[in-house]
């Protein structure tokens, strides 16, 4: 196989009768069967070309996941266009510059996502026509709905069934599939070009690492234009005749949010893709319901826990040794208890795909220990977008897994010289899912791409067992006064993770004296602990209670805290300031991987920062602490 084409064809042709896609409409799931598929991909296809579509055309899609989305990916796929998928989470001014760099021709819109194209249809000279999936009207004649070009497309495949071969041959190994877009943290977003070849390549790739029946099926919950779903949801599942069950899309995106275990429960998934962001909900919801069930069942489970965490090890040793005789017990607490759980997402959960980011040690603890482990991967869209991942027969925590095959894998120093096994330095990587380029962007290409090595730009080491471990961004290092370089992510993981009372953390240190934090603070768990000190929550004396809990959970990483000896004291934030408000998508302080923005960040908050490497900064009852506090205060009321 060596385009998408091929990939899906072959499918059609071994598993003609499997289900595909399925789609909520109103109360009732849809299915959809390959050769099904095929019919509907075949009259967009051929629509397109009725509407003088031709092979090369960028033709973007801004939509939510569900069937008309990869049945129109894979129809322009076919007659030899680039698809240009984009994020519903983008503002009307982000999709602009996106839609112009790729000039688009053309862009599926779902009714949810019309208002954005509208109002800057008039800055988009590329862009000639709108397909509509919905009913309804975008006040312009030349746009069409998505139903319509499928019928346009079946009297095209009537009498230009030559036209339609002739396009479909146009399409080659070399042949752009994507124009994939990064987040633009630092600057204007780059196009990344992924071909017929890399997806192929990295579908194979991943598979390497796992196999997936054709009798599986998946909840795709995560955006359909990243890369990630795009690989390990979508185009691998063809590769094996499974399932793909697109999300119950809502009148809100917090009400799409909450048919996610809605849905799971609909659909009884065996395997889902995940981020770290949504893994912690999920861990949320059980914890709430555990708790729900009394004072006797939390006691239970948490002795649960402990008896899995024991028998589990780091996942390469669960079960060995000492821990054997541990198993009568993990055996009785997962009949009576972990198996309940379960059924919350069906019944049926084998395991997680985990990406997007790194994801915190104790979250993969929990959720082997219940019997649904997180199989913790890494890439990057550059990469198409797999590079490594766990798996359950290669299972071990605190890493990214195995790297796939074939692939060429090596950790470089600042330099480019290779390092040694367990060193850690850039992760360079060479193979078939090494992306073409950047669109329009010949330099970044080239200083990101060399000899046929990618240069990720995140850092990392191979261990001891050849299994990835990932320590963060490259870009995202902090440099001490000594200049020395360190990842801070482990460190701001931690703050959060292992404290009830802080929800965000960001460190900052640029050749500093000593190293600052940005707290973001978790007002009900603090209000709890400040009443049960018997303080008014929000008054004087309970605001700098809240901030003295605050100074005890920064300080517990010190020498004679409860977590000393995790990391440097040296790389700890001496000093810490409560900002005022969350880190989200809408403050563009967040991205849409859930990625914070370091630089929009540093940049808003710059004059805090400076602040807190003065003397009166470094005291955590100083002022501005207590008046974001009280900024939290009047948000919550």
């Amino acid at each position: 196989m060596h385009t998408l084409i091929d990939l899906f064809e072959s499918a059609v042709s071994r598993f003609p009768e499997n289900t595909y896609l399925y789609e909520k409409q109103g109360a009732v799931w849809t299915k959809a069967t390959y050769s099904q598929v095929r019919d509907k991909i075949y009259t967009f296809a051929a629509g397109l070309l009725s509407l003088g579509a031709v092979p090369g055309d960028r033709i973007a899609i801004l939509a939510e996941g569900r069937n008309s989305w990869i049945i129109g990916e894979l129809g322009l796929l076919y007659v030899g266009c680039c698809s240009v998928p984009l994020s519903i989470k983008l503002s009307p001014s982000e999709a602009e510059f996106r839609l112009n760099h790729s000039g688009a021709r053309k862009i599926i819109v779902s009714a949810g996502q019309l208002d954005k194209i509208t109002a800057i249809r008039g800055n988009l000279p590329d862009l000639d026509q709108v397909i509509l999936m919905d009913p309804g009207s975008s006040g312009n004649p030349k746009d069409v709905f998505f139903d319509d070009v499928c019928r346009l497309g079946e009297g095209y495949l009537k009498t230009h069934a030559d036209e339609f071969a002739e396009a479909m041959r146009t399409v080659t190994p070399e042949s752009l599939a994507n124009i994939t877009y990064t987040s633009g943290t630092t600057s204007d977003p780059k196009g990344i070009m992924l071909t017929h070849s890399n997806y192929v390549n990295n579908v194979m790739q991943s598979l390497s690492l796992m196999d997936i029946p054709d009798t599986y099926k998946t909840l795709a919950f995560l955006p359909w234009d990243h890369c990630f779903a795009h690989t390990a949801c979508l185009y691998c599942f063809i590769a094996k005749g499974a399932g793909v069950a697109s999300l119950q899309v809502g009148k809100t995106g917090n009400e799409t949010l909450k048919n996610i275990p809605l849905n799971i429960k609909e659909i009884k998934p065996d395997l889902l893709m995940s981020v770290p962001a949504i893994s912690k909900n999920f861990r949320k919801s059980i914890e709430a319901g555990i708790a729900a069930k009394g004072k006797v069942a939390l006691t239970l489970f948490n002795a649960g826990l402990r008896i899995a965490y024991a028998y589990n090890g780091i996942g390469i040793n669960r079960g060995k040794g000492w821990r054997f005789f541990l198993k009568p017990l993990v055996s009785l607490f997962d009949k009576i208890l972990f198996s309940k759980v379960r059924e919350g997402f069906g019944g049926k959960l084998k395991f997680f795909i985990g990406g997007g980011a790194l994801l915190d040690i104790e979250l993969q603890r929990f959720f082997l220990a219940i019997g649904i482990p997180v199989c913790q991967g890494y890439g990057l869209s550059e990469a198409s977008p797999v590079i490594s991942s766990n798996s359950l027969l290669n299972l071990k925590l605190g890493t990214s897994g195995k790297v796939v095959r074939p692939l060429e894998l090596k950790i470089c120093d600042p330099d480019g010289n290779e390092l040694p096994k367990g060193q850690p330095g850039e992760i360079v990587i060479r193979g078939g899912n090494v992306m073409k380029g950047y669109w329009k962007n010949p330099e970044a290409t080239a200083e990101t791409v060399r000899d046929g090595w990618l240069f990720t730009g995140d850092l990392g080491y191979m261990d001891e067992d050849d299994y990835l471990v990932v320590m963060g961004r490259s870009k995202s290092l902090l440099i001490g006064s000594d200049g020395e370089k360190y990842s801070p992510e482990g460190i701001e993981e931690a703050l959060v993770d292992n404290s009830k009372l802080i929800d965000q953390s960001m460190l900052h240190n640029n050749q500093n004296a000593y190293t600052i934090g940005l707290i973001v603070p978790n007002i009900q768990e603090i209000n709890r602990l400040v009443v049960k000190h018997g303080l008014e929550p929000g008054s004087d004396e309970g605001i700098d209670y809240a901030l003295k809990l605050l100074k005890h959970e920064v300080g517990a990483y010190f020498k004679h805290g409860r977590l000393a000896g995790m990391f440097p004291e040296r790389w700890l934030p001496a000093s810490f300031a409560v900002l005022p408000e969350a880190f989200t998508e809408k403050n563009l302080m967040i991205n849409s991987t859930f990625k914070m923005v370091r630089g929009r960040i540093n940049e808003k908050y710059a004059t805090l920062i400076d602040f807190l490497y003065t003397p009166e900064g470094k005291n955590h009852l100083n002022e501005i602490n207590r008046s974001n506090m009280k900024n939290w205060y009047r948000t919550e009321s």
